[in-house]
């Protein structure tokens, strides 16, 4: 299953702050957090148990699931979304 549509490549400095704090997708839209570099936090607002990403490692995100991320150091991540249920 191919996503609809990715982000460019973020890396701690050009993480958009709006992923930095809540957000959620939209309803009917899954997002994958791929590490490519370093570690990173990922939370949610529902008592779903933090991830903790490194490289090989992804976060799924449900639709509209409440989340944010934070780097722990220098990292490298992209997210994708899909408009079902990836595998």
């Amino acid at each position: 299953m191919e996503p609809y549509r990715t982000t460019p490549v973020f890396d701690q400095d050009t993480l958009p702050a709006a992923l930095r704090r809540e957000h959620s997708t939209k309803a009917g839209v899954w997002g994958i957090i791929r590490l490519l570099e370093g570690r990173l936090r990922l939370q949610f607002a529902d008592g779903t148990p933090e991830c903790m990403l490194s490289p090989g490692a992804t976060g799924l995100i449900e639709p509209e699931q409440i989340h944010w991320v934070e780097p722990l150091g220098e990292m490298r991540m992209q997210v994708e979304f899909y408009d079902s249920q990836p595998a």
